[in-house]
């Protein structure tokens, strides 16, 4: 076998200034000037920027940002935008960065809430370039905790049910459905010891989703959540905020009554989300068998049980019946087929992908020590996220790069070698020829440019 004469023969040398790493950054630095983002983290962050200060504080966050997406998971990181400043402009040094972190991080609740509302405002400004959702689609809020490891004794970390040790955050995502990604609406940062079907933390991470949304968007939404979110105090609210809701609820007495005072005839064929009957799978609904002892629930709830054969291996509970693996959900939708219910709520497991894909950036771990300034953090992994779903939505609206998870976007996209020319009083950003994602990178591009 011949040895590769190109790879022997290869030397490394440092050079070339005008070679620019991680180029297809250049994308998203495209997409929040478009959306506005860059504007409004300027304003919004304006009070932490002391009057001799050299850099905007809004810049600096926005560096970060940058670096998050790009797959950085601490501040250090940034020192990959930095060293394009032919791209992304000065930025800040270290020290300059964790200074406004810990400003930031000394007065949270005012430092999320004016990052919130540069985030809300960028948001509405993309939807309204392009909104990932038909005039009549539902809109549909998924909401989740989930689960932060700590490597060190971090400020309220603190071990959690699983025998691990961290945080345990409450999330609430948009869905975009299977033909988009969804993006981040809010998190609250909790300790480790927090459950997951606290009412008053689900009520107000649902209230800080909603105030992501646009206005007119607030109406349509669907509240979708697992078993944490069936609790009496969280439906309750959802109602009375004139909100549709599908949540999980826990197989208590009442429900099991309904279940043994249900005929078998009762049940019906599941289906699959692709519309086709689903093999040993069954749903029916409950309400009429519910005994009077299913109260404080409010008026209209349906309550909808689906049983399957589970997967060899699986867990039974003491609750399934005859080897059926049983679960229930509640929901107020009316004129829908139970089979077309059922697999409406079965679709929030994407929003675990929308945790995994959020844990990618910058999320996996909290990298500070303060609790404040890993609540920053958790809001800038956020908006990481969040730049890259605008960037798909606007540039690849009609193609394939459209649903790429983070991870795929930072391969093909982000990480793509290019240099800077001038000319004729230009300055051009030239991509490698054999890159296979060039003409995407410069399609999409072109798309953000005529946005701007």
């Amino acid at each position: 076998m011949k040895n590769n004469a190109s790879v022997s023969k290869l030397h490394l040398a440092a050079g070339g200034e005008s070679l620019i790493s991680s180029s297809g950054l250049s994308l998203l630095a495209q997409t929040a000037s478009a959306s506005g983002l860059s504007g409004a983290l300027s304003s919004g962050l304006a009070r932490w920027r002391r009057p001799t200060a050299v850099h905007d504080p809004g810049k600096v966050v926005l560096d970060l940002v940058l670096a998050i997406a790009a797959g950085g998971d601490c501040l250090a990181d940034v020192s990959l935008v930095r060293a394009q400043p032919e791209l992304f402009g000065q930025v800040a040094s270290d020290p300059t960065i964790s200074r406004l972190i810990d400003a930031l991080g000394g007065d949270p609740v005012v430092a999320v809430a004016a990052i919130r509302t540069a985030r809300a405002s960028a948001r509405a400004k993309v939807w309204g370039h392009r909104s990932p959702f038909a005039d009549d689609h539902t809109v549909v809020v998924d909401l989740d905790a989930t689960l932060i490891g700590a490597h060190s004794e971090k400020e309220f970390a603190s071990p959690n049910y699983k025998r691990g040790f961290g945080f345990h955050p409450m999330m609430a995502f948009i869905d975009h459905g299977t033909g988009g990604t969804g993006e981040p609406l809010a998190a609250l940062l909790r300790t480790g010891t927090a459950n997951a079907n606290n009412a008053d933390d689900q009520i107000r991470v649902l209230d800080d989703a909603l105030a992501q949304l646009p206005a007119d968007f607030r109406p349509r939404v669907l509240v979708r959540g697992d078993g944490g979110s069936g609790v009496k105090a969280f439906v309750n609210h959802i109602t009375g905020l004139g909100l549709q809701y599908s949540v999980g609820m826990n197989a208590r007495q009442p429900i099991l009554d309904a279940l043994a005072a249900m005929p078998r005839q009762a049940w019906k064929k599941a289906l699959d989300t692709n519309g086709q009957r689903r093999e040993g799978a069954l749903v029916a609904e409950l309400t009429r068998w519910l005994p009077e002892t299913f109260t404080g629930w409010p008026e209209g709830i349906r309550v909808i049980a689906r049983k399957e054969r589970p997967h060899p291996g699986a867990q039974l509970r003491i609750t399934h019946e005859n080897g059926w693996r049983i679960t229930i959900f509640a929901t107020n939708t009316t004129g829908s087929t139970l089979a077309g219910l059922e697999v409406r709520h079965r679709s929030r497991a994407r929003c675990e992908d929308q945790i995994r894909n959020l844990k990618d950036t910058g999320a996996t771990n909290l990298p500070l020590q303060a609790f404040g300034k890993n609540q920053i953090w958790l809001e800038l992994s956020q908006l990481a996220s969040e730049l890259i779903a605008w960037t798909q939505l606007l540039a690849f609206h009609d193609l394939p790069a459209r649903v790429w998870e983070p991870k795929r976007i930072r391969l093909r996209l982000l990480a793509v070698a290019g240099r800077i020319i001038t000319t004729a009083r230009r300055r051009i950003l030239r991509l490698p020829k054999q890159w296979p994602w060039t003409g995407l990178i410069l399609t999409g591009y072109t798309r953000l440019a005529a946005i701007t």
